[in-house]
Parts: structure tokens; C-alpha cells; sequence
């Protein structure tokens, strides 16, 4: 046996003044009395005795030294060889994920995944130390390695429920980690539903204990996939995609629920058979867009991914100055596309012809960035921002007009560019064109058999006007008056792709991301790159957090995003760079105010394991229990129990008057 505190046995001299004290006489006091006959007689009969034959309460005196024996020897804590040398480190690694969330165990998977952590905690012997680590997206020690029991308890209760997926393996890399370094027998205890492909593999290991929690079979479903985008060809138009699955043993059916900012779009029926995936396409319109929220109507154990969420994003409506000498068609081409406003300017022969300021402001570039098109009728010079020239008349500034080209046909188009998407020009009769000769860097998007360009992208050089402009320029040269171009559904077409390349609405696809992963998130461009920003990012569940954005760059990341729905980013309040003082009030006003919503990020659950709640398939069917042995408690512990039960053993036998 070693103690752990020797010097506590030093306390053990206190049993000399508790022998002094039953040694001491009681001093008697001098009463006056009428007679002295009677105390004689007594006196006679009680003679004056030895040292030791004062000792007349021993059975007091023995119980008082045995409670100082146990008391000195709690305190000096005593601990036996073998005890030492069954001493074990364990680590409990609490899965988290989206599954425990199922409630097919009452409450939830998790609550009983706690419990069976601390009856762990509870059956710690002597000597043993224990972490727990939560599964989480990224595995977190909740608590380092120690035998202090409530503090274990504090930190399982810590252990919050996600919607990611599992991350056991990751963790119980980290708990081998934790472990290693050590002669102690060690082992990572994993309390899960084993709803993870590696649980068998696992399960199989020395060092490793798995505790199944959740019942056997479970029903489940789910959505698996939920994207929306705009449409490429309609610029209100949307598509979405929907994949529902059933993780059961009968076919099931239900519905599916669509709706667009809580307006319902659309509901249709669904059968699933198990394990085998539907699919759904929908064609939408609208220009507001907004969040869109698919969502199953039928009651199981997991209701995290009965419903899923994107982000359609909003069309802005685009300015468009048309400057012509006279094209109904052209006109027309442009009043049919929705979400324009269009003003035209027509030029007579001999006026000059006008650099107009489009309606709508904007940068070039950006959604909604107003646009100059000029038919027939170009200035000297052209206007910074987006400009488009149909059929120019003369040479410009980045061409030179030449020679006409009779019945050009097209003979090569870029099918790669975005501004030739559904088009084709092959089958278009143009009896009339002019030659041209680009200058500087162009993109050709068609030209004829004789290697002409018909219709063609030109760099810009950008002027010093301080203000970020597009460098890009489009000229068309068919004559609009003798071809069918106008007539030809590829013409409205064409103008819509130029438009939406133009303005940014390429048909995008704001794809929604699953959880546990990151996201980028760019700051607006009229933040200062330069100076010190937060964002405050808010979870589905209300839960805010500042995110400090480093100075010298435009984005953030955002994540891990362990909750299903919408997350918002809006703009924190700026921090003065060190050293400096706070931005002068025109630097403030251009940057984006403190609680702008810089992005919505939609997070669905999108995991297929984990929608399926039923354990991987090998596993035993009923877990190992970890033994806690003999000597839970240390030796102190019980000799402190065995001193009271002899101060109340004292007490009763005093109350009995066994003893004085």
C-alpha cells in the first residue's frame, strides 16, 4: 500500500492530548457542609487510585482514538499496488449528428446517448481518467482528461444536438490521439446508432468499445436534394429540383409541398418505395423571388430533413436607352422581354446624335446595370457602362466599317459562350451586311465563310474616370431592315442572352448547401477592403455570432453550418484599424451600413446515411457494457463513512449509558 499524502500521518500526534484529557482529574470544589460523617464513609470507600486506574471510560477513550486513526488515514489516502495498476484512461466520444435527433428513443437518440455517458462517468474507479469528445463536424474535445466527475457530467451536458453528418471515425482518431503517450490500459467508448458505413469495422476493434443507442428499425423520410436556378431561356422563370426517398420497409405515400415565401406553388402526391430515390422537375415563374421551401407532409422519426430550402434569387429589372434611327422590330424585340424598361431615342438625319445617361444607375456589370444601344446611329464618342451597337454605319472608336458583304452566311459560331446559348444562325438569310475590322482584343461569336465577323465582343480600355466600368463592347453588323433575323424566334433570344450577360443573370444557380459544410461569403463592393469588418451570422435557430472579417480582403467564411434552413449575414459594425481612429463620415457613408444583409445561406440536411436511421448492417445486437469493477470509490472515501458510522456507534451507546 503507498499513500498519496504521508505527511497527514504527522496529525496522528493528536492522540496524546485526548489521553491527556481522560487522564485529567476534576478539581473539586470547597462546599460548606453541616457534617462531615457521612463524606468520611465515602471517602473510605473510594481511595485515591493510580494513573491508569483513572482510566475508567476506555471504551470512550478506544472510540475517540479510532475516529482520529480514521480520520488521519483518509487524509493521508491510501491506495493500494493493484488499484494503481488497473488505473484505466477512457475517452467517450458522444455522436451528435443529425440522426441522434430522431426520436424513435424519448426523447431523442442524443438524451440516451448522454444518459449512457454518464453512467460511464458514474462507474469510474479509482485512478481512472476520462475525456469526452462530441462527433460534431468538426470533433471538439468537450473535456480534457480528468477524474472529477462533475465536471465530466458539465461537459456531456454541453454536447448540443446538430443537423450535421456523423464525424465518429475523425473522432475516434482524436480520442487515439488523447490516449496515446500512456502505460494505463486505454479505450475509446463511442455511444451512437451506428447509423455510419465504418460502425462494423469499428465495432471490431480492440481499442475501441461501440454503445448502440435507437431503436433497431426505424422509418424515415426524407428529402435527399432540393436546387433551384433561374431559367436560362425565361428571365422570371425558375426550375427546381426535388429528390425525395423512403428509408422503410412498406412503400409509403405522401405529399410534397412546395411554396415561395410561405405562398404555396404547388402539391403533388407522392409514392415511395424504399430505397429507391423519385425525382421531381418543376418550371416556375416569378420575379421576386425569395425563399423557397419544399417539404414533406408525413410524420417520422427525423423531421430535420421533411423539409428542405433554397434561395431563388431576384430579378432587378435592367434600363435600356435605345438610340435608333427607326426599327419597329428592334423596338418590339425589347418591350417583349420582361423585367426591361425601355426609353427610345430616335435620331432624324443631320441631328446630332445623343450620349444619353440611362435611367436606373448601377455599375456595369452589376444586376440592373442600365444599357445604351445604338442602331444605325453611333456617336463620336461612346458613353462608359454597357454599350451595344447594331448595324453601326460608320467606322468607331474599336472598328473600322467596310466594304458590304452580300449573302454572308454563318459558318462558325462560338458554342461555348453564354451569349450563343440555344442559338443558331446558320439558317438565317442575311442579304446584307458590312465588313469589319476590329481593333484591339474581340471575341467573335459568329462570322461568315469568308472568316468575316458578324457579330463580335470588343475590349474596352477602361478610362480614368475612377469608377469601375465594363470593358467589353458588342457590335452586330447584320441589316436588321433586309434580313429575317427579326422575324426569327433566335432574335428575341439573342437580346435576352445579351441582356442577361450584360446584367448578371446568367440563369444562376444559388445552390443550396449542405450541413456541416463551409460557405464564401463577399462583402458588398462598397466595403472598404482596407479597414477592419465583422459579420454577425444568424442560424436557424435564432443563435447570432460575430465573424471578423480581416482587413486587406472582400469575403468571409461562414461555417461550419450545423443547423438545416435559412442562415443570414448581415454586416457587423466596423473596428477602427490599431493604432488609428475612427473613418472620416465620407468613408463611413460608402461603405455598407452596420445590419445590411449581405447574404442568405439556405443549409439542408442532404445526407442520405443520415436520413437513413437504421444501423449499418453486422453489428451485434446487443453492445458490450463497460465493467466498472471493484473500488469505484477511493480508499479516503470509505474510511471518512466508517468514522461516521463510529461517531453515530458513540452516540448510541452513550444515549444508552454503556459508557459516561
Amino acid at each position: 500500500m503507498n499513500l498519496v499524502h504521508p505527511a497527514a500521518l504527522a496529525l496522528g500526534a493528536l492522540a496524546l492530548p485526548i489521553v491527556a484529557f481522560y487522564i485529567l482529574k476534576v478539581r473539586l470544589r470547597r462546599v460548606p457542609v453541616s457534617t462531615l460523617l457521612f463524606w468520611e464513609q465515602i471517602f473510605e470507600e473510594k481511595k485515591p487510585r493510580s494513573l491508569w486506574q483513572t482510566l475508567r471510560h476506555w471504551i470512550s477513550l478506544l472510540l475517540q482514538l479510532a475516529f482520529l486513526a480514521l480520520l488521519v488515514f483518509a487524509l493521508a489516502d491510501p491506495i493500494f499496488r493493484w488499484q494503481q495498476a488497473q488505473a484505466r484512461r477512457l475517452v467517450v466520444v458522444v455522436d451528435n449528428s443529425a440522426s441522434m435527433n430522431a426520436n424513435d428513443v424519448l426523447p431523442t437518440r442524443l438524451e440516451a446517448a448522454r444518459a449512457e455517458a454518464r453512467r460511464i462517468v458514474d462507474g469510474l474507479r479509482l485512478g481512472d481518467e476520462l475525456a469526452i469528445i462530441a462527433a460534431g463536424p468538426e470533433p471538439r474535445v468537450a473535456c480534457g482528461l480528468t477524474d472529477h466527475q462533475r465536471t465530466l457530467r458539465e461537459a456531456i451536458d454541453t454536447i448540443a444536438p446538430i443537423d450535421a453528418p456523423t464525424r465518429v471515425t475523425e473522432a475516434v482518431a482524436l480520442a487515439r490521439r488523447l490516449l496515446s503517450g500512456t502505460e494505463k490500459a486505454r479505450k475509446a467508448i463511442v455511444v451512437t446508432d451506428a447509423g455510419f458505413d465504418a460502425a462494423v469495422e469499428m465495432a471490431r476493434q480492440e481499442d475501441v468499445e461501440l454503445i448502440r443507442v435507437g431503436a433497431a428499425e426505424t422509418s424515415n423520410v426524407a428529402i435527399t436534394r432540393l436546387q433551384a436556378r433561374r431559367s436560362l431561356v425565361d428571365p422570371v422563370g425558375y426550375e427546381i429540383l426535388v429528390e425525395a426517398a423512403s428509408y422503410a420497409k412498406e412503400p409509403v405515400s405522401c405529399r410534397l409541398e412546395l411554396d415561395l415565401d410561405d405562398d404555396p406553388i404547388d402539391v403533388v402526391p407522392l409514392t415511395l418505395a424504399p430505397g429507391q430515390p423519385v425525382v421531381k422537375m418543376f418550371e416556375k415563374t416569378s420575379a421576386d423571388g425569395g425563399r423557397l421551401r419544399a417539404r414533406i407532409d408525413y410524420a417520422d422519426a427525423l423531421p430535420a430533413d421533411n423539409t428542405a430550402w433554397a434561395i431563388l434569387p431576384k430579378r432587378a429589372r435592367q434600363s435600356v436607352t435605345l438610340v435608333t434611327r427607326g426599327n419597329i422590330f428592334l423596338e418590339k424585340v425589347f418591350e417583349a422581354i420582361p423585367l426591361v424598361d425601355l426609353e427610345v431615342l430616335k435620331v432624324e438625319d443631320g441631328q446630332p446624335i445623343p450620349v444619353p445617361k440611362p435611367k436606373g444607375g448601377g455599375a456595369a456589370g452589376a444586376e440592373g446595370a442600365p444599357i445604351v444601344v445604338y442602331h444605325r446611329a453611333v456617336p463620336e464618342t461612346l458613353p462608359a457602362g454597357n454599350v451595344v451597337v447594331i448595324e453601326p454605319g460608320k467606322s468607331g472608336p474599336l472598328w473600322d466599317v467596310g466594304e458590304v458583304l452580300h449573302n454572308p452566311v454563318v459558318a462558325k459560331q462560338d458554342k461555348d459562350s453564354p451569349l450563343m446559348a440555344n442559338i443558331r444562325l446558320d439558317n438565317v438569310l442575311m442579304p446584307e451586311a458590312r465588313k469589319l475590322t476590329l481593333k484591339g482584343t474581340a471575341q467573335v461569336l459568329a462570322e461568315s465563310g469568308s472568316g468575316d465577323p458578324l457579330y463580335a465582343m470588343v475590349d474596352r480600355p477602361v478610362t480614368g474616370t475612377g469608377a469601375e466600368v465594363s470593358s467589353k463592347l458588342a457590335v452586330l453588323t447584320v441589316d436588321l431592315d433586309k434580313s429575317d433575323l427579326p422575324l426569327q424566334t433566335v432574335f428575341p433570344i439573342m437580346m435576352t442572352n445579351l441582356l442577361n450577360w450584360y446584367g448578371g443573370t446568367k440563369g444562376e444557380l444559388r445552390e443550396s448547401l449542405a450541413a456541416g459544410s463551409t460557405a464564401r461569403v463577399e462583402l458588398p463592393a462598397a466595403v472598404d477592403p482596407k479597414a477592419s469588418r465583422s459579420l454577425i451570422v444568424r442560424a436557424p435557430d435564432g443563435t447570432e455570432r460575430t465573424l471578423a472579417v480581416p482587413a486587406g480582403t472582400n469575403r468571409g467564411t461562414v461555417g461550419p453550418l450545423d443547423r438545416c434552413g435559412i442562415w443570414t449575414v448581415r454586416m457587423g459594425p466596423g473596428e477602427p484599424e490599431k493604432g488609428g481612429s475612427t473613418p472620416p463620415a465620407s468613408t463611413r457613408a460608402a461603405s455598407a451600413p452596420p445590419g445590411a444583409v449581405v447574404a442568405e445561406l439556405p443549409c439542408n440536411l442532404a445526407d442520405r446515411r443520415e436520413s437513413d436511421l437504421r444501423p449499418a448492417e453486422g453489428l451485434p445486437e446487443w453492445p458490450n457494457r463497460l465493467a466498472a469493477g471493484l473500488a469505484v470509490r477511493p480508499i479516503w472515501y470509505y474510511l471518512l463513512a466508517s468514522a461516521w458510522l463510529l461517531i453515530c456507534w458513540e452516540w448510541f451507546l452513550y444515549q444508552r449509558r454503556w459508557i459516561d
